[in-house]
């Protein structure tokens, strides 16, 4: 497991760190760089469930003020579903804040606890994602084929698992729930290759995320934080169709409610984004995200609508 006071450490660093020039991996044809890439469901650059490295609308060398994108998200997870509203700004073409709201609906679990004879809970949870993220390493810096390079901290907060919780008069700290709120820490590189994929351009991610969060935070925040591996394939066979495939593993904070909440599976995703304008994509997924909390939602699909001003 990575240390948690290097990851603070690397955090610290990001924020203080000189500014250098953020990547442009595909630019628009009337010179404005392409809106990519889209937004990822807690509101991180990225595709719909990983993020990339490269920063969210920087804008032309020599920026010190970005402007801002928003984006929002919804998924159909089986018997639940989540809607996401995210804006990012970028300074200096380095460090990018955002902010992320996001709705999450639980489906048949208040009524899969009221079948157990325990309390009547909320039926949805709100997640309030706060991520800084800051470029390390820009990509083809100091003459080598180098990946862009970013790290990330992103703090969440639950508004509602704490309530169920009470209203089940603490039996889910019995099982691992510790706090509503946590951090999450991120460490991303993304390098595009211009014509690798029959003349076509390839965009490749790799990232570690050190969380302890049980289902992102939907479900709250365990005190054991474990290290994962997630990333992406994208593809452009067109100039304004960008196709993706994401792996994103996951770790149980938790243990088993028989009934309630299940083992966390690992999460796959596909995705197609039309890139409408140098302003406008509108991205589909369709995920394999397994069991969440109660139910299998697999497949689960939806629909992210991004603009950058």
């Amino acid at each position: 497991m990575v240390s948690n006071r290097v990851l603070m450490g690397l955090a610290v660093v990001l924020a203080v760190s000189f500014p250098v020039a953020a990547a442009e991996p595909v630019t628009a044809s009337a010179g404005k760089a392409a809106p990519l890439p889209f937004n990822t469901i807690e509101g991180v650059p990225g595709a719909p469930i990983t993020p990339m490295a490269y920063l969210a609308n920087p804008g032309p060398a020599g920026t010190r003020v970005g402007m801002p994108t928003v984006s929002w998200t919804g998924l159909i997870l089986g018997s639940k579903s989540m809607s996401t509203l995210a804006v990012n700004e970028t300074f200096f073409r380095r460090i990018e804040v955002g902010y992320a709201y996001s709705y999450f609906w639980l489906g048949s679990l208040p009524n899969d606890v009221r079948k157990m004879g325990l309390p009547d809970i909320r039926d949805q949870v709100e997640l309030h994602n706060l991520n800084l993220r800051g470029l390390v390493i820009e990509e083809d810096s100091y003459g080598m084929p180098l990946p862009a390079v970013t790290l990330g901290v992103h703090f969440k907060h639950n508004s509602g698992i704490r309530q169920i919780d009470r209203a089940l008069m603490g039996t889910l700290g019995m099982f691992g729930y510790e706090r509503a709120s946590g951090f999450d820490f991120t460490l991303t590189a993304t390098k595009t290759f211009p014509e690798l994929v029959l003349g076509k351009p390839l965009i490749v991610t790799a990232g570690l995320r050190n969380s302890e969060a049980a289902q992102i935070g939907y479900l709250g925040f365990g005190d054991n934080r474990h290290t994962t591996f997630e990333g992406s394939l994208g593809v452009m066979p067109l100039e304004k169709l960008l196709l993706a495939y994401e792996y994103r593993q996951k770790k149980n904070p938790y243990h088993k409610i028989p009934g309630l909440i299940g083992r966390e599976d690992d999460w796959h995703a596909l995705s197609a984004s039309y890139i409408m304008s140098d302003r406008v994509t509108i991205t589909g997924v369709l995920g394999w995200f397994g069991n969440i909390a109660n139910s299998n939602a697999d497949p689960g699909a939806g629909l992210q609508v991004k603009y950058e001003f």
